[in-house]
């Protein structure tokens, strides 16, 4: 069987140094669409190196690209079809604000493999520290279709109670049509997200945004609507992926807030609010 569970758990954890800089940060928030209007001084915040503060979902890419998905496909016990593979979730604890330039190591391992029937899901778990301490702990929920069904245990459910009630706030957000090619320039080089073949391959009528880039978008919009542009703030953040985004689309952010945390159900508007992000909440103070 392709993935063979036991294995996976089993291996022992990777350690890597990593390293970034203010230029990184720079193209992580280009990358998720900051910098309109260019010259916006809440704006300038994400891409003048003199102003420069650190979004926490930058945690994903910092000194990798790919946070855990393409890393926990090369661990021992997994040798799966990249066309059958989904980020299915991704979660991140901050346990510092992030510097705008460092150097940390990561260790990463499978944490856990879930049998959900017709697909397998791999935790791959990633702990970056540096000199300093703990920085942050990102885990990636990677599906695998076809891989499931060898009776092993389904794990938990991530699916949560919608709030209840209107939304405190509704932001929408434009996707750039080259949004894709600059994003995947942070490292995440997966042809699903580029190459229109690889795409039809894997199911899609055409190349598909990032989950990331969603993900970051939507941590960006909570931060600038609703924390005052605080990053600092942040604690933690997670999210399902509920649906594709195809570039050039708006995603509509439905926000429920209160002092400790706010929770984001967002939607594609073209395709009829269909979900793109579910059970998404950010911790903060």
């Amino acid at each position: 069987m392709p993935i063979d569970a036991a294995k996976a758990l089993a291996a022992e954890p990777r350690s890597g140094e990593i390293t970034w800089d203010h230029k990184d940060v720079q193209l992580y928030h280009l990358g998720i669409g900051a910098g309109v209007p260019a010259t916006d001084p809440d704006e300038l915040r994400y891409t003048l190196e003199s102003r420069l503060h650190v979004l926490p979902s930058f945690a994903t890419v910092a000194g990798a690209g790919s946070p855990g998905v393409i890393s926990g496909l090369s661990m021992p016990g997994v040798d799966v079809d990249l066309a059958t593979v989904l980020h299915g979730g991704q979660s991140l604890t901050i346990h510092r604000p992030l510097p705008a330039r460092g150097a940390a190591t990561a260790t990463g391992r499978i944490a856990a493999v879930y049998d959900k029937g017709k697909a397998a899901v791999l935790v791959m778990r990633t702990e970056v520290a540096d000199a300093d301490g703990p920085l942050w702990t990102n885990d990636a929920q990677i599906f695998v279709r076809g891989e499931g069904g060898w009776g092993g245990d389904r794990g938990p459910s991530t699916r949560l109670e919608p709030p209840a009630g209107d939304p405190d706030r509704i932001v929408e957000r434009h996707i750039r049509e080259d949004q894709a090619l600059l994003y995947r320039l942070c490292g995440d080089y997966n042809p699903l997200h580029a190459d229109p073949e690889f795409a039809k391959r894997a199911g899609f009528d055409r190349p598909i945004l990032h989950g990331l880039c969603t993900y970051g978008m939507t941590l960006k919009a909570v931060v600038d609507t609703l924390l005052g542009g605080d990053v600092s703030r942040v604690r933690s953040y997670s999210t399902r992926f509920a649906g594709v985004v195809y570039p050039g689309e708006t995603l509509r952010m439905r926000m429920w807030h209160t002092p400790r945390s706010t929770t984001v159900a967002v939607s594609a508007v073209e395709r009829d609010d269909a979900p793109v992000l579910a059970d998404t909440i950010v911790e903060h103070g």
